[in-house]
């Protein structure tokens, strides 16, 4: 997998983390070193272990699914592409405000941010890609963005998170169709 490619998908995946983390940041009372290091470790933290997870469960089947691999990666990213944008288009009118730092507020919002990673391991395991170097790199752009979206959130109020998230979801689609292009051609 080539730098790029692996950047858009990093990038991608962590726009999740970046608008919950724009919100995280217009929620708290005040911004403090604390919250930015929870909040970005845990959402890097989940977005590298997910994938792994992913890439474990897509190479026990790799040689099932081998002569179907690309329509599969090209049908499993387009679903979290458009779940993205979906949930990117709903509104939700009611803010909690709750510190989003803290306990299973924190590992929910962990686990959420990270499932479609999940799917990108998988993806990448059918591809036959070596998952530790994504993983750190999918990591590191999801704690570093989520520290930029806290910042941020206490900057430009919540007009941009919606957004954002579309343009990860159409950054995924558009991946998994390189990647059937790929294979196709």
């Amino acid at each position: 997998m080539d730098t790029l490619t692996l950047l858009g998908i990093a990038v991608a995946l962590a726009l999740d983390a970046f608008a919950v983390a724009l919100g995280a940041g217009m929620v708290l009372e005040s911004l403090t070193g604390r919250h930015l290091f929870r909040l970005g470790w845990h959402f890097g933290l989940f977005q590298a272990l997910m994938p792994i997870l992913g890439w474990l469960a897509g190479t026990t089947l790799q040689s099932t699914l081998a002569a179907y691999d690309h329509w599969l990666a090209f049908g499993l990213l387009t679903l979290v592409g458009g779940k993205m944008i979906r949930e990117a288009l709903q509104h939700e009118d009611e803010r909690d405000r709750k510190d989003p730092t803290k306990g299973m507020t924190m590992v929910m919002l962990s686990i959420a941010t990270s499932l479609d990673a999940l799917a990108v391991g998988f993806t990448l395991a059918m591809l036959r890609v070596s998952i530790w170097y994504p993983a750190l790199i999918i990591g590191i752009t999801a704690g570093l963005l989520t520290l930029v979206g806290m910042l941020l959130g206490r900057r430009i109020g919540d007009r941009w998170g919606a957004p954002v998230e579309i343009c990860g979801g159409v950054v995924l689609i558009l991946i998994g169709v390189k990647i059937l292009w790929e294979h196709l051609a």
